[in-house]
């Protein structure tokens, strides 16, 4: 089933645009927007945050109706697609087939308990970011960063020593 409804929150203060520009962006398979209680193949729905060292913002909450856990594969990539510029998505489980599409992507899964509460996972990553991020976000954080265009040219400024 492809995407169904997809709510973009606008919010246009300079606060929202930094966060939006800068801040990671973490997927959670929920029905109720509270609580990661979905499977990644069959979730009805994500809820999309933005989150930093600092604060955490709801950016979109994307819908795909109700789905089973059939082993489909076509299903996961309007899900994928739809999860484009997201570091991590949480859900209740994940079969290897989409955790090996979603790596593909930069995008890692995350396992969790039933019914976890989003808002402690957000507090969880700001902690990390705070006193030093574990590899695979540490990783996603590098991948964000810009390439350098001129990175070749101050190298070769620099010299080669062998």
């Amino acid at each position: 089933m492809s995407l169904k409804r997809r709510l973009t929150i606008v919010d246009g203060s300079t606060e929202a645009r930094r966060m939006e520009a800068t801040a990671l962006k973490l997927a959670f398979a929920s029905t109720d927007m509270k609580h990661v209680d979905q499977h990644f193949g069959s979730a009805e729905s994500f809820v999309i945050y933005a989150v930093d060292m600092e604060e955490s913002r709801m950016l979109e909450v994307i819908q795909f109706g109700q789905l089973k856990q059939d082993g489909n594969e076509d299903k996961l990539v309007d899900k994928i697609n739809a999860l484009e510029g997201c570091i991590a998505v949480y859900s209740q489980a994940v079969g290897s087939s989409a955790v090996a599409k979603l790596k593909a992507e930069g995008i890692q899964p995350v396992k969790v308990a039933a019914g976890a509460e989003i808002s402690d996972m957000l507090e969880s990553v700001q902690e990390e970011l705070r006193s030093g991020p574990a590899t695979w976000l540490a990783r996603a954080i590098e991948a964000q960063k810009p390439t350098d265009p001129n990175r070749f040219a101050e190298m070769e400024r620099e010299g080669w020593d062998e």
